[in-house]
């Protein structure tokens, strides 16, 4: 469809690659980590998607087609480089998609009574079996599940903020500026995607324009939505909100028809959400083989057209393991967003060396700070991108003695 997509359509798209399912459970967790000052949080990364967001949409009008945030790594620092963003995002993915499944499985849990857990392994297996299958999530498709999670919040921030109480605001800051800290660190997770916009600029109509016109856009819709989300979470329910807020937010402006309904959404957008990631994961990992990052018996079927299986099961096999010992939503959300966060640090660094000097450059080299200041902000969950930087490496080193004994 290169040359065919609207404003609207991008906007669409990118809305979609920064808004996900993690927002039904974010504000619980922001607020847990840093009472009513969860806000601040939430206000700090706000400001940081600016500078990164107009970072990426720079690169995409100036390398259309750029292949991803490997891709734009591997041409600023290198392959070696490339494999550790390619890792970073792949090694994201088995956690990231336990932690959507389970988002969705509390909603059910809150709403029809079957247990979190199963419901999470039920919304798994069919995500799995539908890409073994061949189904995809179709563009149209992901812009209808985009546009009912935006009536989603929109609907609960409406209906719920003339119920906000500003007693609920104090005390503000009860765990001080670590607090703060902390619900940055988790909030990650709801500000990654912008990336997303270094590939578009050639799907645009009008081209450079339109990627910049959707990506302003983007930031105001999303802008409006968490600042929203944010503050009448807290206005409305405490800083001790249950863990499923959306559902009580509904439940306090419409009343208890909302929670049925809420269940329901909430399964169809993890469902979708988890089925995209692990498409693109499966296929990321034969790339990553074709490219010696892993074994090169995992490039199969990463072709146009083809399923790649054996990357698939691979994802499945390291699903397993999470789903088994974590179920501890807080932790799986954290470990994903520091993944992410080294992904997007790496991704606006590229750009530094990427861009012409001016304004762009400028922009990136601010985007950069501010995406390390929140990179920080995971704490110790940095060693889950560590650990895997080593395993990208160690792949990268074992198939270059192999490809050399060959060659011998």
């Amino acid at each position: 469809m290169s040359g065919r997509m609207g404003a609207w359509q991008g906007t669409a798209l990118l809305v979609g690659a920064v808004l996900g399912p993690g927002m039904l459970v974010l504000p619980h967790l922001a607020a847990a980590a840093a009472g009513p000052a969860s806000v601040l949080a939430w206000a700090g990364m706000l400001a940081l998607s600016v500078p990164v967001a107009l970072t990426f949409a720079a690169l995409g009008t100036r390398y259309p087609g750029g292949g991803g945030v490997a891709a734009v790594v591997g041409l600023a620092f290198g392959r070696h480089a490339s494999a550790v963003a390619g890792w970073w995002f792949y090694g994201a993915v088995p956690i990231g998609t336990v932690a959507g499944a389970l988002v969705g499985g509390r909603y059910v849990e809150a709403s029809l009574g079957v247990n979190a857990t199963l419901a999470a392994c039920l919304i798994l297996l069919a995500a799995f079996a539908a890409n073994a299958a061949g189904l995809r999530t179709s563009g149209r498709l992901q812009i209808v599940m985009v546009a009912l999670l935006v009536t989603l919040l929109a609907t609960a921030v409406i209906t719920a903020v003339p119920h906000a109480d500003s007693a609920n605001f104090t005390p503000f800051a009860p765990y001080g500026a670590a607090g703060v800290a902390g619900a940055a660190g988790v909030l990650m997770f709801a500000f990654v995607g912008w990336e997303a916009a270094s590939h578009l600029s050639a799907e645009f109509a009008d081209g450079k324009k339109g990627l910049l016109r959707a990506t302003v856009v983007t930031l105001g819709v999303i802008g409006l939505l968490y600042a929203g989300v944010a503050v009448t979470s807290v206005g409305v329910l405490g800083a001790d909100m249950t863990g499923v807020p959306l559902t009580a937010m509904l439940e306090t402006g419409i009343g208890p028809a909302a929670r049925p309904v809420t269940g329901v959404v909430a399964v169809l957008l993890s469902f979708g959400a988890v089925n995209t990631y692990i498409a693109g994961a499966a296929r990321l990992g034969a790339a990553l083989a074709r490219d010696k990052a892993l074994p090169g018996w995992f490039a199969k079927g990463g072709g146009a057209g083809e399923t790649p299986y054996r990357s698939l099961g691979l994802v499945l096999a390291l699903s397993v393991p999470v789903l088994v010992r974590g179920a501890d939503l807080d932790l799986l959300m954290r470990a994903t967003s520091a993944c992410l966060a080294a992904v997007t640090s790496a991704g606006v660094a590229a750009a530094v060396r990427m861009l012409p000097a001016g304004r762009h450059r400028t922009t990136a080299v601010i985007g950069t700070g501010m995406s390390l200041l929140g990179l920080a902000a995971c704490g110790a969950y940095l060693v889950v991108p560590a650990v895997l930087a080593l395993v990208a490496l160690g792949a990268l080193k074992v198939n270059a003695r192999r490809s050399y004994k060959i060659g011998l």
